[in-house]
């Protein structure tokens, strides 16, 4: 062989183009939900002219005939986002939500049914594609989604059932899906589901059936890891998993697909199957992996992944690599518009994009040093993490030191858990006791997982916290943008890279806590001084805290965990609650109780005279029987002082306790609403109040100016925007959950209060919240 020439020894430059058109539709398909009908039309327009360009042949010039391409390609998603979020939001179904319409409806179920433990209870989600509702006397035809909330009966149904049902429609917060039905009627079943369904459900039993004798952790993970199955996961682990940067091993991901397709291409190869007959296995392999994973959204984001990360895999994988990024994501977002702003979309595309980017040169410069394969199992998962962190940063607060380090260890046990998993599914449907033994190897596999996940949570320098605003998330960019430059060049000599390797390794074994302090405690302890309100972290519900002196503190609402709760307290040093004020008796606000009880002096406890839901007003009276204490009714029209803190309440207008139907329904807008003055600010908390109650508060209390704003029933849509900007608040908090079910808090309602100035802050993101009393006005402090 000659010597290389410089052609030949020049690495060869990225092509762009498919991904700058990948990022033309997803900026189109933002555009279209946060801007609407006037830049889809811009674009439309814009999008015109380019097309005339290129037909006539008027446009010279690569760039600009990308440029164009973009254009045309980023108003189509944007028209696709705007059709298709008006269907759901005007249709026939959104508008007998808005009425809260009583309907029969007819569907097909299009999701697993997942149990949860709701505001009103232990209750079932479901979705449903609707192909006929009758309601208000009249009968319709569509094709809309629905949200089912139902009873225990609902845990039944299978994928791809068609049933019939009745209930309550209300309006839903999620933009592709026309209605909620709440109260739903047990389902009666139409028509089984068809055979590829039946199929896919038995090998998800059989995954299950083949670890059902192994450790809780095992039999959980195997089908989690396998096909996404992760309802049994413990709470506990996916902490673990969080914290070290492992929880892509619980979802469905890209590389389920791609372990699966290349265990899948490996057999194909043995049996002779070559050339074009193995891209048919291989469209075969992804068929099947959707059906068992179930055909929603993230599934079919990592079947996408999957196949590109294949295409990487292959020769000139860089150049396909990313040829393949952009049509994948070109395609799910004019498929699926939501997705662009969905954080599981981004880390996928992110990781995606890092591996087929970042990766070659890390392990080509890893590799001049190191064993190959040694070079790409580190390679791989720095370059993920890393694309992916600002993103991780911006959704949880925090960054994940050991998360590569856990990445790189479990790697080698990943590939053969999912194919040893599915091997044993799928042989275990004829052979139970040889699935079984299969079963037992990809549990050993997962043993290993949950060892790495449950030691490296427990190290030192785990994660550390860092903040979500937009100054850190830049800063992070930077930061991240910086190392991926740097990164091939330092790697590149085994002295410098065995440093920058021990180094960090060092970091994080050695430095004592587990979790740095954030930005919100590095220049001194949690909580800051003279705080007024701290908003607890408590995850989908509310439990704020009044100061009334140190060591004592008025607390409303306990949030539906008591050791949350109880840590919150323990944090502001509380052992003293003159007052507990329970706004509602759903189980978010009242199910923590236990918590503020724990080793503190409770002096009373107040609750609305909305005796609703049943359930959680027993729990109530039981626990503070218990304690020695009586429950009492809120007072509404009364003002009281404790200390320097000046309670009124305000809402709701009954008299004395009142029954309601036992289902929780009438509980939000009969929430305590009270008004607190305390430090010389004006704090409205609103508990889960609802657009009728607000109303009627702006009747009653016309001019009302505040300070501070809790957001009501976590920031749901369901809002009285006018009454919301009368109030002009400086600061609002919103008590919300991470990746919640419901939605929260809505993206709109936060856009409109931040327009008029006032700045928002968030648990899911912020971690804990106080306010302080500055010079000017209310300071928001956060834990993050």
């Amino acid at each position: 062989m000659g010597p290389q020439t410089d052609d030949e020894a020049r690495p060869v430059p990225h092509d762009l183009r498919l991904p700058a058109v990948a990022v033309a539709a997803w900026l189109g398909a933002i555009a279209a939900r946060s801007a609407g009908a006037v830049v889809t039309a811009l674009l439309g327009a814009a999008a015109a002219v380019a097309l005339l360009g290129l037909v006539l042949r008027r446009v010279d010039g690569k760039v600009v005939r990308l440029a164009c391409a973009c254009l045309l390609v980023a108003s189509g998603v944007a028209a696709v986002a705007l059709v298709r979020g008006d269907a759901a939001a005007h249709g026939m179904l959104a508008g007998l939500a808005e009425q809260r319409a009583f309907a029969d409806l007819t569907g097909t179920v299009v999701s697993d049914p997942a149990t949860l433990e709701g505001p009103y209870g232990r209750q079932v989600v479901v979705r449903v594609r609707v192909a006929s509702v009758a309601a208000r006397g009249a009968t319709y035809r569509l094709g809309a989604v629905v949200v089912v909330i139902g009873t225990r009966a609902w845990d039944g149904t299978e994928l791809g059932a068609t049933v019939g049902f009745s209930g309550r429609l209300a309006p839903a917060d999620e933009g592709e899906v026309a209605a909620l039905v709440t109260g739903a009627r047990d389902p009666v079943r139409i028509r089984g589901p068809d055979v590829w369904w039946r199929g896919a459900a038995a090998v998800r039993a059989s995954i299950r059936r083949t670890v059902s004798a192994r450790p809780s952790a095992e039999r959980a993970l195997v089908p989690a890891l396998v096909d996404g199955d992760d309802g049994e996961v413990p709470t506990t682990l996916q902490q673990d998993f969080r914290t070290t940067g492992l929880t892509h091993l619980t979802a469905v991901s890209g590389t389920n697909l791609t372990l699966v397709l290349g265990a899948l291409l490996l057999v194909a190869r043995g049996a002779g199957v070559r050339r074009r007959w193995l891209t048919v296995v291989g469209l075969l392999g992804v068929a099947g992996f959707v059906l068992l994973a179930r055909t929603e959204p993230s599934v079919l984001r990592a079947a996408a992944m999957g196949t590109v990360g294949l295409f990487a895999l292959g020769t000139d994988g860089r150049r396909r690599g990313l040829r393949a990024l952009g049509v994948a994501v070109t395609g799910l977002l004019l498929v699926s518009p939501g997705l662009a702003v969905s954080a599981g979309f981004a880390l996928s595309v992110l990781a995606t994009a890092g591996i087929v980017v970042l990766g070659p040169p890390v392990q080509e410069s890893l590799g001049r040093w190191l064993p190959r394969p040694v070079a790409a199992a580190i390679a791989v998962p720095f370059a993920a993490q890393l694309a992916c962190t600002p993103v991780v940063a911006a959704l949880s607060g925090g960054v994940s030191l050991v998360a590569v380090l856990a990445n790189l260890l479990v790697e080698p046990v990943v590939g053969p858990a999912t194919v040893l998993g599915l091997a044993g599914g799928l042989v275990g449907l004829v052979c139970p006791s040889l699935g079984r033994l299969l079963g037992l190897g990809a549990s050993l596999c997962v043993r290993w997982i949950v060892a790495v996940a449950e030691r490296g949570a427990d190290l030192p320098l785990a994660a550390v916290s860092w903040g979500a605003g937009p100054v850190a998330i830049g800063v992070l960019v930077l930061v991240c943008l910086l190392i991926a430059l740097l990164a091939p060049v330092l790697l590149r000599r085994r002295s410098v890279g065995a440093l920058v390797i021990v180094g960090t390794l060092l970091v994080i074994l050695g430095v004592p806590g587990k979790v740095l302090p954030g930005p919100g405690t590095w220049f001194g302890d949690w909580p800051p001084k003279g705080w007024v309100l701290v908003a607890c972290d408590v995850g989908q519900g509310d439990a704020l805290v009044l100061s009334v002196r140190p060591g004592v503190a008025l607390v409303v609402d306990t949030g539906p965990d008591p050791t949350l709760v109880d840590h919150c307290l323990d944090r502001l040093g509380v052992r003293e609650v003159p007052l507990v004020v329970l706004t509602h008796y759903h189980a978010d606000h009242v199910d923590g109780l236990d918590g503020v009880l724990r080793g503190r002096s409770v002096h009373a406890i107040e609750a609305s005279p909305m005796l609703d839901p049943t359930e959680g007003v027993d729990q109530v009276h039981d626990i503070a029987a218990r304690a020695g204490l009586t429950v009492t009714t809120a007072p509404v029209g009364l003002t009281r002082t404790f200390g320097g803190v000046t309670l009124e309440d305000l809402w709701p207008d009954l008299p004395a306790p009142v029954p309601g139907p036992g289902d929780g329904s009438a509980a939000n807008d009969n929430s305590v609403v009270l008004l607190v003055e305390s430090h010389g600010l004006r704090l409205l908390l609103t508990g889960d109040v609802e657009p009728t109650g607000q109303q009627r508060l702006a009747a009653a209390l016309p001019g009302l100016d505040i300070d501070v704003l809790k957001v009501p029933h976590h920031g749901s849509s369901h809002q009285d925007l006018d009454w919301l900007h009368a109030l002009r608040a400086e600061a609002a908090l919103v008590s919300v959950g991470v990746d919640n079910d419901y939605g929260h808090p809505d993206a709109d309602l936060l856009a409109s209060l931040a327009g008029d100035g006032t700045v928002i802050a968030r648990t899911d993101r912020d971690g804990d919240i106080a306010v302080l009393a500055g010079e000017r006005g209310p300071v928001v402090v956060t834990d993050h």
